[in-house]
């Protein structure tokens, strides 16, 4: 017998149904720069490999002969705070913290962990955070866990921020300033210097940065946008993720060190959860220490992200994007889903990103550019498009 209320998950199932809002689990093999599901095979334009690490084979084989019966470790069997630290982590926090010349790192179980649980740790009822309008969800989500007021400021609208600023530094003990760095969804990028800048104006502000997409494809030696930007020192939590550029999987935070030693003590994602594997973590540590090296990679993607770019506006797309991720902007969720499987059948894997990932109205074709395609994937690409 059905329990009583099941009818209404029911109900909610068909209505996204109805408006082709309904998600499934994808079922696929992955095959190098390919991917291979009941449609076929397909170039993958869905993944967040953007440096194609994750698919190169060769990589894999050199670090597999790295690994030893002492650091083929599958299970940290406990939290960090119980015996689960193990050496390796520290090593790749040391590791972080020397590539960004900071005081200290600290790792995470994923990104999602890293951004429910900072916000919620370092903030209290006398704290305000203004955050971008298109910041992720996890970052939502960490803020509505908080104890602090919200304003969430127009998109990349920095005069609006710098009116919100102004009016409110007195009346709080901290505010927080919350953006990505490379926008998920829109592939646009913050200007961090300008928020470097506000930031300084007023000594009881702080700055957030999630880097997640920025990470290993920005900046000359793939720290991400902050390098870029010439200011890695003036952020005050910077974050990215290890898994999409970087291949591999977790969160970190750069921080000064007083910072990091707080978030050991209060945040709770990080010291009420199993530990990742320490094989996971000495994969990190092989993709971070050849990480400067990877250039040629870089490049290459920010070649064909400039050719696509071109290529959208030449067809007269409104592409807001600055970046390896390019949205094809289509509006309605039946068109979005129907276009979709359109580049599904020519060989392309590209899914249609709707509400509530995207804001009603606004569903698009979400491309995401890695370096492991050829010049004649971007061609036939664009011919395509």
């Amino acid at each position: 017998m059905k329990p009583s209320n099941l009818h209404l998950y029911e109900e909610e199932l068909a209505n996204l149904q109805a408006s082709d809002n309904l998600r499934r689990l994808p079922q696929a093999l992955h095959r190098g720069r390919e991917i291979e599901t009941a449609d076929g095979v397909m170039l993958n334009l869905s993944s967040n490999d953007y440096l194609g690490l994750a698919a190169d084979a060769g990589l894999r084989s050199e670090f597999l002969r790295l690994l030893t019966p002492e650091n083929l470790l599958f299970t940290s069997s406990s939290s960090r705070l119980l015996t689960g630290n193990f050496t390796v982590y520290e090593e790749v926090e040391n590791l972080l913290a020397d590539l960004f010349g900071a005081e200290s790192a600290l790792v995470f179980n994923s990104g999602y962990h890293m951004n429910t649980g900072i916000l919620p740790a370092v903030s209290n009822a006398r704290t305000l955070i203004l955050a971008d309008k298109l910041v992720h969800a996890s970052l939502i989500d960490g803020i509505r866990l908080s104890a602090a007021r919200c304003v969430r400021f127009r998109h990349q609208d920095y005069a609006q921020l710098e009116i919100l600023l102004r009016k409110h530094h007195a009346e709080y003990e901290r505010i927080i300033i919350v953006t990505e760095s490379v926008f998920s969804m829109d592939g646009d990028v913050a200007d961090l210097a300008r928020l470097v800048s506000l930031k300084h104006r007023y000594d009881n502000v702080m700055l957030y940065v999630d880097e997640a997409h920025g990470v290993g494809v920005r900046g000359r030696r793939g720290l991400g946008v902050a390098e870029e930007q010439g200011c890695v020192a003036d952020i005050d939590f910077l974050c990215g993720t290890f898994g999409k550029a970087l291949a591999s999987v977790g969160g970190y935070v750069v921080c000064r060190r007083p910072l990091r030693e707080y978030l050991v003590n209060r945040m709770r994602t990080l010291i009420f959860t199993t530990a990742l594997p320490p094989v996971n973590l000495e994969w990190t540590k092989f993709i971070l220490e050849r990480l400067e090296s990877l250039e040629e990679r870089r490049e290459r993607l920010a070649r064909f992200s400039s050719q696509l770019r071109r290529a959208l506006h030449g067809r007269g797309y409104d592409c807001p994007s600055q970046s390896h991720i390019l949205p094809i902007m289509v509006g309605d969720s039946h068109e979005a889903v129907r276009r979709a499987e359109e580049m599904r059948r020519k060989g392309f894997y590209v899914l249609p990103v709707r509400p509530p990932t995207v804001p009603e109205g606004t569903s698009r074709l979400r491309l995401s550019l890695t370096a492991a395609l050829t010049q004649e994937d971007i061609d036939r690409l664009i011919i395509n498009l």
